[in-house]
């Protein structure tokens, strides 16, 4: 009995030793469970934190190499993989607001501030989204209506601020640019695009027209045949290099056409050149020129100081242009107007000889248009013979003798001494001569104040009559055969 006690006993403790020992094992089990699910738990979150930083990175370093679709791919892909990443939408938004896609980059501001209600940041950004839009949108409808200033002040104080990346900001920058004739600016402009892109078919079309009017014509058509050897369909590249070509063309005929002496052919091509494009005033400045300088050598005055005068409202320090109007000007007997404009050119030109030569010219063609103008007061041409010289003196001395002329007596009387005055010097080979060679013969002559005076010693109450003796001999200090 006792020993089955005992045996009994010893049962029991080894049933409670291994229910003991079966418990340990249970919890050891869970414990190793709990650590084996939990790590890749713990883990998975230090390596969400750690990729999302990673992500931000590569990231931002895409966005300084200018490389936005690259950092657009990345920011999409961690967004599928987590909806809830909200620093990937506020990246995503900046972004798409930089290169101005600005409805997408306005449904990621709104995702963000779903995530992150009440974020000031993301909320300033998307008021400059709306700006930046505005201002894009206002400045295309002032391009279109032609107010280039005001368009560009937009894109530059706007639209360039809060989308710095936006290529159609640049490129209607650019079109603005040479709108407005600041043509280096639209060069550089366009540099930076093909800095990035040095395909980009547009980037080449207007860095060329930017050349273009600079006149760097070789340049310009260096841009166009590269996009047309990319591009050899595109319709605006082969319109501006096949009209460059044409203006060339016309532009050397006319030259060579004034060189060969075939004026009135060369008259013609300049004004056929120039008709190509009216606003391109880099290149016209020098066909307007050449077209001055053919019609001085026509004689054609009139025409030929409208097209100096068009080279000096373009540039007023062209001395060759001064010098041509001045020319122009002498031909339609504008003395005072040639002096001015020569005494400019020699001005600018002080070393020239040839332009002092045409002012001395000028000057004297002026001092000789200031004295009196005996063939003009006899009605007569500065070829007309002496017997045509007596004729019109002898009609004019009896149409306009005092006695005839009563009525007006006193301008009758003046008129009479000038007929007389210029009888006495065209009516004497010799002195005729030297009023011809531009001699001042003429002071003192024939209007009073102790000069030649037809009527001796006149005053305004003398009474005249004269009788033709043998004709009209005229001639001498008085009247001739006019007796009184």
């Amino acid at each position: 009995m006792e020993i089955r006690m005992k045996l009994c006993g010893g049962g029991f403790d080894l049933l409670a030793w291994r229910g003991f020992m079966y418990t340990i094992f249970i919890l050891n089990f869970v414990f190793c469970c709990q650590l084996i699910l939990l790590q890749p738990l713990v883990a998975a979150t230090d390596a969400k934190s750690g990729d999302a930083a990673a992500l931000f990175e590569r990231v931002s370093q895409s966005i300084k190499m200018k490389k936005y679709s690259e950092a657009l791919a990345e920011l999409n892909s961690a967004i599928e993989a987590d909806p809830a990443l909200s620093e990937a939408y506020s990246h995503r938004a900046s972004i798409l607001r930089q290169i101005c896609r600005y409805d997408e980059s306005e449904e990621s501001y709104k995702k963000f501030l779903e995530l992150k209600p009440g974020n000031s940041a993301a909320e300033k950004e998307l008021s400059q989204l709306h700006q930046a839009q505005s201002a894009l949108n206002s400045a295309n409808d002032l391009f279109d209506s032609g107010d280039y200033t005001k368009a560009l002040e937009y894109i530059e104080k706007v639209v360039m601020v809060f989308s710095p990346a936006c290529s159609k900001a640049k490129f209607l920058r650019a079109r603005l640019l040479i709108a407005t004739k600041d043509y280096s600016s639209a060069i550089s402009e366009t540099g930076y695009i093909l800095k990035e892109d040095d395909d980009n078919l547009d980037a080449l079309l207007l860095r060329g027209r930017a050349y273009y009017y600079l006149a760097d014509h070789d340049v310009a058509i260096r841009h166009y045949q590269k996009g047309l050897r990319l591009d050899p369909e595109h319709v605006e590249l082969k319109k501006a290099y096949f009209a460059l070509k044409n203006l060339l063309k016309k532009t050397k005929s006319a030259e060579d056409n004034a060189s060969k002496g075939k004026l009135r052919l060369a008259v013609e091509e300049y004004k056929a050149a120039l008709a190509l494009d009216p606003i391109h005033s880099a290149h016209n400045v020098h066909l307007h020129l050449g077209l001055c300088k053919v019609l001085v050598k026509l004689g054609r005055g009139k025409d030929a100081l409208t097209s100096c005068t068009e080279v000096l409202d373009i540039d007023g320090d062209q001395v060759e242009a001064l010098v041509q109007r001045g020319e122009a000007k002498l031909l339609v007997e504008d003395w005072e107007g040639a002096v001015a404009d020569l005494k400019s050119a020699a001005e600018k030109s002080p070393q020239d000889m040839s332009v002092r030569e045409v002012l001395m010219k000028a000057e004297r063609s002026l001092k000789l248009s200031q004295r009196k103008d005996w063939y003009k007061i006899l009605g007569i041409s500065k070829t007309a013979s002496m017997s045509e010289i007596k004729k019109a003196y002898k009609k004019l001395a009896l149409q306009w003798h005092p006695d005839k002329n009563v009525d007006n007596r006193e301008a009758a009387e003046a008129k009479f001494r000038e007929i007389a005055a210029a009888y006495e010097v065209l009516g004497d080979e010799d002195k005729r001569t030297r009023y011809d060679s531009g001699e001042d013969i003429d002071e003192g002559m024939g209007m009073g104040g102790g000069g030649y005076n037809p009527f001796g010693g006149g005053g305004g109450g003398q009474q005249y009559t004269f009788h033709f003796e043998g004709g009209f001999p005229g001639g001498g200090g008085g009247f001739g055969g006019f007796h009184f």
